[in-house]
């Protein structure tokens, strides 16, 4: 089984389309959805539980807890797929790329990313001050591993490369966590064109750079200093 981990923030526009989406993507596969909602204002939770009576969807509401990353982690505890995948609700990530990214999965890679950065790739339309942002966040992450596109939100790896690792992200990027404490040696990245948004607004913002930081200091001290935490 296939297991797709949506999280979602005041997503109601965009995840009927999304769940949809993946469904015609994941067509000849056996599949579950789950979507972990942050108490959307907007009826998120509500309206992912509808989806439930066309598609195998299982919607989740956490009402004290919130995060991004979190929100994943609770997917995966929930997930009963061997194969696990996290694409986001804001349309920004084409589902229909994720049969190219489980025949990765298939095919011997632990862990395949969805990626803007490599030939294929790219960004529909970004400000220059946005990308002046990704380019940094990249940067200082490079000694922490040779992938690419460490920011992506978009990608799918085999149970294995997450079972009995203790993970415990700050902010949004769950992907370099798994990047830097998984268990796996084979990881490859596929291009694909990060789309820009048609409903709701972008979460981030100052607070979401500050967690990077705070994330990424605590991945060095792992890494080389070998402090947990």
């Amino acid at each position: 089984m296939i297991s797709v981990v949506v999280p979602t923030f005041n997503e109601g526009k965009n995840i009927p389309i999304l769940v949809e989406r993946i469904a015609k993507a994941l067509k000849k596969e056996r599949y579950e959805i789950i979507v972990v909602d942050d108490n959307s204002p907007d009826g998120t939770y509500r309206i992912a539980l509808s989806l439930k009576k066309k598609y195998p969807v299982k919607a989740i509401l956490r009402k004290i807890e919130k995060g991004l990353s979190s929100a994943v982690l609770r997917g995966f505890e929930e997930a009963k797929g061997e194969i696990l995948g996290v694409i986001d609700a804001d349309l920004q990530h084409p589902p229909e790329k994720i049969p190219e990214l489980i025949a990765e999965v298939r095919r011997g890679a632990e862990l395949v990313i969805g990626s803007r950065l490599v030939k294929g790739g790219g960004v529909e339309l970004w400000p220059w001050y946005r990308k002046a942002v990704s380019l940094g966040a990249r940067v200082i992450a490079l000694p922490l591993t040779r992938v690419k596109d460490t920011m992506s939100g978009f990608f799918f790896m085999k149970r294995k490369v997450i079972e009995g690792v203790r993970l415990n992200p700050i902010g949004y990027k769950i992907l370099l966590e798994i990047l830097v404490k998984g268990r796996y040696k084979i990881v490859r990245e596929i291009p694909y064109i990060f789309m820009n948004r048609s409903f709701g607004t972008s979460k981030l913002s100052t607070r979401v750079y500050i967690h990077y930081l705070r994330h990424l200091a605590r991945l060095y001290r792992y890494k080389f200093l070998g402090i947990r935490g």
